[in-house]
């Protein structure tokens, strides 16, 4: 009873830390985004709708609403999440599920993936993966005693995350359930789950892999065109190539804002999947680095704070957390740079998007609460 007394008093009786470190670079990130957005879709917008200001104005939006969300996410304590977890993936369970069997699900590019509000939409994707971080970092806290146990330590949160990848396969999306077992496999990991059981998911994963892969044509394609993009430069490769043309042409110092080439309707969805190649051609080598820096510095204080988390389930969030960023990121630079093959995901703080944006500074907001409450349990408040 004292305990949670105190607990109470640490959570709502001070206030929170910011996290300086980890706030920066992400607002700079978030500030640098609305303008290379503004400068990639400019032309596209102008044709598409009439005003070249149409993307700008609705990610300065997205960007206000990051903000805010951030700041209450902040002042949440992350302990609260615990009583959360298993609504939060009921919900994204049930909107993964909605989308695909209601009118109410918006299709592009020949996938379901999103719900649409007049000009806004919505990707469940976004959220079930924080749900999915929420869950298992909840229920590894609950057993860490028996983690090791077949049955009690791996099989429930595999389960769980063959539920997601079903769902989102329908969409589909190979991508995303790429990332789903990406971060269910680390947080397992870090979590004491045996490494034999890691391994053999990972040999048993496999025939599946294949059979996915080998199962539609336009992922043999990408697979093609990423392992020569040159050769199908008129066909599959014309992202990569135009993405590779980009950074050449940047070199050094860049074009200068607002005066790249390959996002006048040469570079596909130039503000979204590819703002990385546009910063690259603009901003130049110089640009390219002093982004990577920013997003090295996110991902070292989200490592920190998971070392350092004044419990359990506040690491096993944090190492979630800083998971999903970290392999979106890395993916998105990827894709771009043609060291992996096409995959329609965003850059976080960066791309246009307002439920990647939303839920990423959601996410730096939890981060920022364990963060804030390891400083104040330190100075003995």
């Amino acid at each position: 009873m004292a305990e949670d007394k105190q607990n109470h008093r640490t959570f709502f009786g001070q206030s929170m830390q910011y996290d300086i470190a980890l706030l920066f670079p992400v607002l700079f990130l978030v500030g640098v985004g609305i303008v290379m957005v503004y400068s990639a879709s400019s032309a596209l917008a102008l044709k598409k709708f009439g005003t070249s200001y149409y993307f700008l104005k609705k990610q300065s939006i997205f960007a206000l609403l990051g903000i805010i969300v951030l700041v209450v996410s902040c002042h949440i304590p992350y302990r609260a999440y615990r009583s959360l977890a298993y609504p939060l993936l009921f919900l994204a369970i049930m909107f993964l599920t909605v989308i695909l069997i209601s009118g109410f699900g918006y299709s592009a590019g020949g996938a379901k993936r999103w719900f649409r509000f007049d000009d806004f939409t919505f990707q469940p994707s976004e959220f079930a993966r924080f749900a999915l971080v929420i869950y298992l970092a909840y229920s590894m806290n609950r057993k860490m005693d028996r983690i090791k146990a077949f049955s009690v330590g791996f099989l429930p949160h595999v389960l769980v995350l063959c539920l997601f990848a079903i769902l989102i396969m329908l969409q589909p999306d190979f991508g995303s359930v790429v990332i789903f077992g990406a971060i269910t496999w680390i947080m397992l990991f870090v979590g004491g789950v045996r490494i034999t059981f890691l391994l053999g998911s990972m040999v048993a994963v496999i025939p599946a892999a294949y059979y996915m892969m080998a199962g539609a044509d336009y992922r043999i394609h990408r697979i093609m065109s990423f392992m020569n993009p040159w050769q199908y430069s008129g066909d599959k490769g014309y992202q990569v190539v135009h993405s590779l043309l980009a950074f050449g042409t940047g070199g050094i110092w860049g074009a200068g804002i607002g005066k790249g080439y390959q996002k006048l309707f040469y570079l596909p969805e130039p503000h979204t999947d590819f703002i990385f190649s546009v910063i690259g051609e603009e901003l130049g080598l110089i640009g390219v680095l002093v982004i990577l820096g920013l997003y090295t510095l996110i991902l070292w204080r989200g490592i920190s704070i998971a070392r350092n988390s004044p419990d359990a389930f506040g690491s096993f969030v944090a190492v979630g957390l800083t998971t999903a960023m970290g392999l979106q990121i890395c993916i998105n630079m990827g894709v771009a740079l043609g060291l992996l093959p096409t995959k329609g995901l965003t850059l976080p703080f960066l791309s246009y998007g307002g439920t990647s944006l939303l839920m990423n500074m959601a996410s730096i907001g939890v981060l920022m609460n364990i963060s804030g409450v390891k400083k104040m349990v330190k100075a003995g408040r």
